[in-house]
């Protein structure tokens, strides 16, 4: 499966704000849009003109920054959110806070999406009961997301139960850390997802 393996830091610096796609670095003075708070590659003094295309183009990509989907992936989103009844953008948003892979991070089995979709895809969680190693695979209100059995003794596992009292749980969502699990209390609505996303130039984006 295609995957991007450039350092991930350049797409934070790329797009000029934090994506929190390396965890608990993010938060660190180490946090690479902190000590070189401009894009990379060579600098040019001569000042350009953004172009509405541009702005649409940069917030599509950050959106897809921040979800860790690849493009091709990304289209199969918005063509769903199109056919859902409601606006897109907001379709679209909910869609991506619904994948699995995003839901194992923000319960806070994860410390970032990218290792979220690594444990999801090697097959440590269930969902109602069932093995899903599908990272995309898309939660509805009520699931349970657990921890397998076979994985509860692994160290991460065990770190991230101990500090999940810290990290913030949309509302959305609930924790039970005792027993290594998760429930989708109802889907997210704008008000919920926290990303600083402007759906509406991505749904200008594809209705060129």
């Amino acid at each position: 499966m295609a995957r991007y393996h450039d350092a991930v830091c350049k797409l934070c610096r790329r797009e000029g704000v934090k994506l929190f796609l390396k965890g608990d670095r993010c938060f660190t003075p180490k946090c690479a849009v902190e000590r070189r708070p401009y894009p990379p590659g060579p600098q040019s003094t001569r000042r350009r003109k953004v172009s509405e295309y541009s702005l649409q183009l940069r917030e599509k990509q950050k959106a897809r920054h921040i979800y860790g989907v690849l493009e091709r992936q990304f289209r199969r989103h918005f063509a769903e959110a199109e056919r859902r009844q409601g606006q897109t953008g907001e379709n679209l948003l909910r869609i991506l806070e619904c994948r699995l892979d995003n839901v194992v991070y923000r319960l806070g089995f994860a410390d970032s999406r990218a290792q979220a979709r690594q444990l999801v895809s090697h097959g440590h969680f269930d969902v109602n009961g069932r093995k899903t190693d599908i990272p995309s695979a898309q939660v509805k209100a009520g699931d349970l997301i657990t921890v397998r059995e076979g994985s509860r003794a692994m160290d991460h596992f065990k770190t991230a139960m101990e500090q999940i009292a810290r990290k913030t749980v949309p509302a959305w969502l609930s924790v039970d850390a005792a027993n290594f699990a998760g429930r989708v209390v109802a889907l997210p609505e704008r008000a919920d997802i926290d990303s600083a996303l402007q759906e509406q130039l991505i749904v200008e984006f594809y209705s060129r």
